[in-house]
């Protein structure tokens, strides 16, 4: 899926940003990270996508995603300009643990990550945060909602996840533009708050 808004114009970035940011977007395999980068990029989003083989049917679990036939193994990239100074700069990580060498090198430079999670398999998520608690990268999860999938009210998810109780929750739907937005927004304005309380701590 391209991303609407990708043209040649949009390719180049203005003359007058100044300021880039990195964020990533990390998750289990299949849980939509793709989908999501390209949902929010303006331009033609980069992916490393392979064909699966029946070398990874050991290892890599297909449950509710019988019909995907390609992974990430290495990055997804993507970006969004947010004004006329600042960019944003959007990588998918691979949601393999064999990939977990790699991912871990995306995180130097990264300001936060945004957790995409599947309440069918909300056990594989925990081997995600623990690589980004273990760099000090604050993250924000974004549960992605699949057909049959089943819902839960948010305190059982927090819980079920183990979350700090400042540790921002919301849902969203990867191949929507506006529902991946707000999941963005969640995760911007916590990276925030958390700038704003370490400024005051320091005077």
């Amino acid at each position: 899926m391209d991303s609407a808004l990708a043209s040649d114009q949009a390719a180049y970035l203005p003359a007058t940003v100044r300021v880039a940011a990195k964020i990533l977007v990390v998750g289990h395999f299949a849980v939509g990270k793709t989908t999501y980068v390209s949902s929010l990029s303006e331009i033609r989003p980069l992916r490393t996508e392979e064909t699966m083989t029946e070398a990874g049917a050991l290892t890599d679990d297909l449950r509710g995603t019988e019909d995907k036939t390609t992974t990430t193994v290495a990055m997804d990239f993507g970006r969004l300009t947010l004004s006329e100074s600042l960019v944003l700069y959007l990588f998918g990580t691979p949601g393999q643990q064999r990939f977990t060498r790699l991912w871990r090198d995306m995180t130097l430079g990264a300001l936060g990550a945004l957790v995409l999670a599947d309440t069918r398999r909300l056990e594989q998520s925990f081997p995600v945060m623990a690589v980004l608690e273990e760099h000090g990268l604050p993250y924000a999860v974004a549960v992605n909602h699949f057909e049959g999938a089943p819902r839960f009210a948010e305190p059982e998810v927090r819980e079920a996840l183990d979350l700090l109780p400042e540790t921002p929750l919301v849902t969203c739907d990867a191949r929507d533009r506006i529902s991946s937005t707000h999941a963005l927004i969640a995760l911007v304005q916590y990276l925030q708050a958390r700038q704003t309380r370490s400024s005051q701590e320091i005077v």
